[in-house]
């Protein structure tokens, strides 16, 4: 039995149903769950460990809803700079075919470290191509070292050029293999209990990556096991047509025929919609990844975010590939969620949409639909919105009985001199900052400002070597 005392926070954030923000607030936590939340007052005098907060703001953890951990290896390829998103994979399918196991689990601690640092302590990452004999495996064990919560999609692509896909041969699996690999992962690696820090995912790519028979049997095998089910869909007005020529479906409705607008799956971008997939999305129980630093860089749209709240749909934010965004900075893609809404908002007058109800994200007290999205609904987004997309109601607030995770953030630095007045949106608004500690059931991933459990310098070293191989094909 260990316990933590976390006390004197200027100010606590709890993130649950009653939003609570508490001054000089506190948690007290024990083998890695929460115990008691409040006043520092009314807390325990003592614990195994103390950490005094005076001068932070304390969070709970932040939760990443998709990414490509790999990509780190290739951010900012000269030649896929200025690609919109088909011709950008084109570019970089042939890079990501000289992967290997080494690169996949250091691009892993890479992109767990830049999250940890960022405030994430729950990260769900789409790994789906495995050449050179690649393994999700590599993945989950690297994560582990680095302590944060995965949840590993078993990403496939099956449908290849030569078939009427977008990848080359090179990096696609038979279906067979795919089914097999993924059944053995999830009995292996699997974990659906509270506190849980593995989880396994069926996500075949995309649409214009896997056929509509591995979608099917993923499907199947998913609910079978009780697993959650991830895909890409509606990023681009290219894969809106696609769908229409091959299929006869737009994305969305193609996923319908096929099965998955359950509740038990979650879709990257979902930017290409309309209301009445927007209202499907709803009444099915579907979730949405948003990422819109992602969504820019490839110049693929403004996801209707707010729509999607008004009409009661779980939403997430994710990072994206770090080869599309650049980067991994969860607590600045919460910053970007608010600041892209805001000009859809003001594009479409949406926000002038008089709507007196909140909407609901995952239960409980959700965020406004009317009105410009403000900081605390993009928090809002960033933790509870992305529990509820991964199915977890044991992370995502502050609440006696849940997990242990959060992140703080000290307010006496330069980039918050003068916006004190409010320092809940303060961590939103102003330029975002590495943050002081992450804390991942209970255990400390991040303390005054360094990562703990991997050494950062040697890490980048290695990983800088491994980008260079990759890229130039050495």
């Amino acid at each position: 039995m260990s316990t933590l005392l976390v006390k004197h926070a200027d100010i606590l954030v709890t993130m649950d149903d009653h939003r609570r923000e508490i001054a000089d607030g506190g948690l007290f936590i024990r083998d890695g769950f929460i115990e008691q939340v409040g006043p520092t007052s009314e807390l325990p005098v003592t614990a195994d460990e103390v950490l005094d907060l005076r001068g932070h703001i304390l969070l709970p953890g932040l939760v990443n809803t998709h990414h490509h951990f790999y990509q780190t290896l290739t951010r900012v390829v000269p030649a896929a700079q200025d690609a919109n998103l088909f011709n950008w994979l084109k570019t970089l399918y042939p890079i990501w075919a000289r992967l290997t196991p080494q690169a996949i689990r250091v691009s892993t601690k890479t992109a767990l470290t830049e999250l940890a640092l960022s405030g994430c302590t729950t990260a769900s990452d789409h790994l789906y191509l495995f050449p050179n004999g690649s393994k999700l495996d590599d993945e989950i064990l690297a994560a582990r070292e680095v302590g944060l919560r995965l949840h590993a999609s078993r990403g496939s692509m099956s449908l290849s050029e030569k078939d009427g896909g977008l990848p080359p041969d090179s990096v696609v699996d038979d279906e067979e293999t795919i089914l097999k690999d993924s059944q053995r992962l999830i009995e292996t690696y699997h974990d659906p209990n509270p506190g849980s820090f593995t989880q396994i995912v069926m996500a075949p790519c995309s649409p214009f990556s896997v056929t509509g028979d591995l979608m099917r049997a993923s499907a199947a095998l998913a609910r079978e096991y009780g697993v959650h089910l991830h895909t890409h869909l509606a990023e681009t007005e290219d894969e809106e047509t696609f769908c229409l020529e091959k299929f006869g479906y737009r994305p969305v409705g193609y996923m319908e025929e096929l099965g998955w607008m359950e509740k038990d799956a979650w879709f990257a971008h979902s930017i290409w919609v309309n209301q009445d997939e927007i209202d499907l999305y709803a009444r099915s129980g579907a979730g949405v990844a948003h990422c819109p630093n992602s969504n820019m860089r490839l110049a693929s749209g403004i996801a209707p975010i707010k729509e999607f709240l008004a009409a009661g749909v779980k939403v997430g934010i994710g990072v994206d590939g770090s080869a599309s965004n650049d980067g991994s900075h969860l607590l600045g893609e919460v910053r970007q969620a608010m600041m892209l809404a805001r000009v859809r908002e003001g594009i479409t007058g949406f926000s002038r949409t008089p709507t007196p109800d909140p909407s609901p994200v995952g239960g409980g007290v959700g965020v406004g639909a009317g009105g410009l999205m403000t900081a605390r609904d993009a928090l809002y987004l960033g933790t509870r919105g992305g529990a509820a997309v991964l199915g977890r109601s044991d992370i995502g607030s502050l609440e006696a009985g849940k997990c242990a995770d959060f992140f703080a953030v000290n307010l006496n630095r330069i980039e918050y001199a003068g916006g004190l007045h409010d320092p809940v949106a303060a961590v939103v608004f102003d330029q975002s900052v590495r943050v002081d500690y992450t804390v991942v059931g209970g255990k400390f991933v991040v303390k005054e400002g360094h990562i703990l459990t991997v050494d950062e310098r040697a890490l980048i070293q290695e990983h800088n070597r491994i980008a260079r191989q990759l890229v130039n094909g050495a």
